[in-house]
């Protein structure tokens, strides 16, 4: 009954809530155990990649053991018994830490990027199928010594050991995401030819004045005259910033660097007018309107198509280089040389380059700077040198404007055969695409890449009325190329590349010379076979000595001087041959006792060879020469060099802050803008630091950048509106000596802005943008401008070069770093770029620096951009990111005792 009575008195709302709360328990139970479950799938994903670094492994093919000691930081120290042994180690641990990275560097060398992403790259692989990066590479693997084909063919049996048990998500994490995308995609072996085509890439982001010369091209089509275009290309200052080589000449056929300088040789001839203004060729006629548009056209096509292409070191224009310098015994607290290197390259994650000791039983005992894919250390040092690298920037390629009809070229009024290939490019998820790839004699037509390109055919630089305009002591283009819209190719017109890295060479063999190179005599023959990309060499040994060599191969060309797109029509304008190497500059153990290299024009206007005339303007090289010169009285050390790499003093800034406060001076002296100017740089010392404490020195100075470099930018915007859109100033040092000429000019043109009704002058410009970019801070970063700081925008976010631009935020926080602010700028020697016409953010950097004390090379420092391994979320992928933000390095250990005592791991590898 009373058991009854309790039944029936038992409340239904208690006995549904008491329901509800054992679901939700058991929900939440279910939803916690998902969690968990995805979380641990999560962890499993990411770290099912991550590579052995400890303990013993197999890697057929070695004939004896071989010992790897990682530091903290997750850099090998390889100790192998054979030279064979020793590249076999260094392809496996590449692919240990680096594969992905290896894989897509080898599938944009091939031109292949569809096959791993889809349809989107087709165009981008049609480009890289026409210029033919890995037909080049498979004939250079036919030029190479025994010795170094012997090489590469062991780093590849090195890395396809690692592939044998590594596929898909075990290999990196990359795959996982590229399966949800692409599920069918299999890992195909590594080739020797794979590591000889990441040469061409290398080559390919350090080319020269390629973009150069596509600009001035698009400047003279958009309307600009000749004079206007030469104004914005001033010569190079040799009056304040000094070449790396200060004297010397070619004498007896050899580059002498004692011989007296003569006089500066004539200028090589260029074009009556230049191929692109709309004349149909290198000669006086007159285009019509219409040709000049299609012309515009045709040069906006060439370089949207080229910014296709992925940057896999830099972009290739002017700004991309590296500072080198050497300091001998005589200038050094210990009496023997410091040799220092910081390539300036595009950020990527993880960064270009990977550390790394390579010693053997052999002839190689080195140590420095490695590419994954590449066998041998590109800089660095083993027992007796060490070198460094900048980009010599040299002229190597040129364009020429074909007249075609299907598959021939006119050539002096003969029609000759053009050369074709076809070429099938795989598409994941798609259909397979046939293309015809043709080449004149100066390169592949590059018009063929192009949907854009190819309509020069149909509207080529030509008069209104369909012939070609007329050309002193040229042909004429017959009526049918004027007709020829029908077909598929669009003939008449092309435009050809001819670049030296398309001709098959030895850089590869050069690389183990130089590794194993042990006096200034083997080192020169080392440089003499690095042939592209061309580069400034600083050299150093435990003897004492100090040099430098430019290495490369450098056209002699006929008519003109390579600035101008030429007619191809007219063999006058070939290439007649290369500089020889005996005759490309070289200094041993100079008077001045030391030597930097930053870019900067390679020798004197006197040099009897014509190299280029597009250097970067001296302004980092010179500042380095000015350091080292102040701490001659008290003998330079590995720290003060360590400071100097990280100097962050803009060279301009003397130049144009006192303009700027004049300007605002002679205007309303309640003026907002001209107080926070004299406040900020009443004491500023020019240094650009990312931040600072409110009230210290270096706060002090990052208000006083911001704020200068707020005005730079937008004096640029204002100053030369008439520029068209993707042709804007990007604010490195070619614009510093163009403003610093018109700020002798206070009513040049160029001061007038387009879009007002009246004539402004310099004064008017420069007080607008010091308004403007106070507005611009005022509203970024408060009101009061001693809180501005540099480092809120010039912000560095290191991206992964595949997933981490993908547009998919969960993706690219996998593989990205967040933003941060950086010291620095452009043509500063902490060279952080960043272009003026996007914004502040950093676009190259410092992309490693290293420091080698040849009188002690365990003393000797490196660093790098991120870290050494390519796996996101490893200890070791960003590790030393933050220590190179802010300047700091890490030891490069040489002894074996010091390195096995200080290994975090060791790892054995054996047959």
């Amino acid at each position: 009954m009373d058991t009854a009575l309790r039944s029936r008195d038992v409340n239904p709302v208690r006995i549904s809530w008491s329901r509800v709360r054992k679901i939700a328990l058991w929900t939440m139970a279910v939803l916690l155990v998902l969690v968990l479950v995805l979380a641990i799938a999560a962890v499993w994903a990411v770290r099912r990649s991550f590579p052995q670094h400890d303990g013993t492994l197999r890697l057929p093919g070695l004939s004896a053991p071989v010992t790897v000691h990682r530091d903290g930081h997750g850099i090998p120290q390889v100790y192998a018994k054979t030279a064979d042994d020793l590249f076999r180690a260094q392809g496996y641990l590449h692919a240990q830490d680096r594969f992905w990275e290896m894989d897509f560097r080898r599938h944009v060398t091939g031109g292949r990027l569809a096959e791993l992403f889809g349809e989107s790259q087709v165009e981008t692989d049609i480009y890289l199928r026409t210029m033919g990066w890995r037909r080049v590479a498979e004939q250079e693997w036919q030029l190479l010594a025994p010795d170094t084909k012997r090489y590469l063919q062991a780093y590849a049996d090195g890395v396809n050991a690692w592939l044998a048990d590594h596929d898909g998500g075990r290999a990196s994490l990359e795959y996982t995401v590229l399966g949800l995308q692409n599920p069918d995609y299999a890992i195909e072996k590594w080739s020797p030819v794979d590591s000889l085509a990441w040469l061409k890439a290398m080559a390919w982001d350090l080319r020269g004045n390629m973009e150069t010369e596509i600009t001035r091209a698009a400047l003279l089509a958009a309307g600009l005259t000749r004079r206007q275009v030469e104004e914005l290309y001033p010569a190079y200052p040799y009056d304040r910033n000094s070449p790396i080589v200060t004297g010397g000449g070619i004498v007896a056929g050899a580059f002498d660097q004692h011989a007296v300088a003569p006089k500066p040789p004539v200028p090589p001839t260029p074009p009556t007018a230049p191929v692109t203004a709309g004349t149909g060729g290198g000669g006086t006629g007159g285009g019509g309107a219409g040709g000049a548009a299609a012309t515009t056209q045709t040069i906006k096509a060439m370089g949207d198509g080229l910014s296709r292409l992925p940057i896999m070191l830099g972009n290739g224009g002017q700004g991309i280089g590296s500072n080198s310098w050497v300091i001998g015994g005589g200038l050094t607290a210990t009496g023997k040389p410091i040799l220092a290197n910081d390539p300036h390259l595009s950020p990527s994650m993880p960064g270009i380059w990977y550390q790394m000791g390579l010693h053997c039983e052999c002839a190689f005992d080195v140590a420095g700077f490695t590419f994954s894919g590449v066998p041998g250390v590109v800089i660095g040092h083993n027992a007796r040198i060490a070198w460094g690298f900048t980009n010599l920037d040299p002229d190597v390629t040129d364009l020429y404007l074909e007249r075609v009809d299907g598959d021939r070229v006119q050539v002096d009024g003969e029609w000759r055969p053009l050369e074709t290939r076809a070429e099938t490019i795989k598409v994941a998820g798609g259909k397979d695409m046939s293309i015809t790839v043709r080449t004149s004699g100066h390169g592949p037509l590059l018009s063929d890449a192009s949907a854009s390109l190819r309509d020069i055919g149909v509207k080529p630089p030509v008069n209104p009325a369909g012939s070609p305009a007329p050309v002193a002591a040229t042909p004429q283009l017959s009526p049918a190329h004027a007709t020829n819209a029908g077909s598929d190719r669009r003939d008449g017109y092309a435009i050809a590349l001819s670049w030296t890295a398309l001709r098959p060479g030895r850089t590869a063999d050069a690389l183990f010379a130089l590794n194993a190179a042990a006096n200034w005599t083997a080192f020169r023959a080392a440089a003499a076979l690095f042939e592209v990309p061309a580069q400034n060499i600083v050299y150093a040994d435990v003897d004492g000595n100090i040099g430098y060599q430019s290495p490369g191969r450098i056209p002699v060309r006929g008519r003109g001087d390579g600035r101008w797109m030429a007619p191809g029509w007219d063999s006058a304008y070939d290439w007649k041959g290369f500089i020889p190497f005996a005759e490309l500059p070289s200094v041993f153990n100079p008077a001045d006792g030391y030597l930097v290299t930053a870019n900067q024009a390679v020798v004197g206007p006197a040099y009897q060879r014509f190299l280029t005339s597009d250097w970067s303007y001296g302004y980092r090289s010179q500042r380095i020469r000015d350091m080292i010169g102040s701490a001659r009285d008290r003998k330079i050390t590995v720290a003060d060099v360590q400071r100097m790499q990280f100097d962050n003093r803009n060279g301009f800034a003397p130049t144009l802050v006192p303009a700027v406060v004049d300007a605002l001076d002679a205007a309303d002296p309640s003026d907002s803008a001209r107080v926070a100017a004299t406040e900020l740089w009443k004491e500023w010392d020019f240094q650009q630091p990312a931040e600072g404490d409110a009230g210290s020195a270096e706060g002090r100075s990052s208000a006083a950048a911001a704020y200068y470099n707020a005005i730079w930018r937008h004096l640029l915007a204002d100053t030369f509106d008439e520029l068209p859109a993707g042709n804007r100033p990007d604010g490195g040092d070619r614009w510093y000596e163009v403003v610093r000429g018109l700020l002798a000019q206070p009513g040049s043109p160029w001061w007038d802005r387009r879009d007002t009704p009246g004539v402004e002058r310099r004064d008017d410009i420069l007080r607008s943008a010091a308004t403007d970019a106070a507005e611009e801070l005022r509203r970024d970063q408060g009101d009061r401008p001693a809180d501005w700081r540099w480092g809120r925008m010039h912000t560095l976010t290191v991206r992964n070069q595949t997933f981490g631009k993908s547009g998919i935020g969960p993706i690219e926080w996998l593989f990205n770093a967040d933003p941060v602010g950086v010291s620095g700028g452009d043509a500063i020697v902490n060279a952080t770029g960043w272009n003026a016409a996007a914004g502040y953010e950093v676009d190259a950097v410092p992309s490693m620096r290293m420091i080698v004390d040849l009188s002690n090379l365990d003393a000797s420092r490196w660093i790098q951009l991120t870290g050494n391994s390519g796996h996101a979320f490893h200890p070791n992928y960003d590790d030393q990111f933050e220590l190179w933000r802010t300047g700091r390095t890490l030891p490069m250990r040489w002894d074996r005792t010091a390195i096995a005592a200080g290994a975090a791991q060791t790892l054995t590898l054996k047959p």
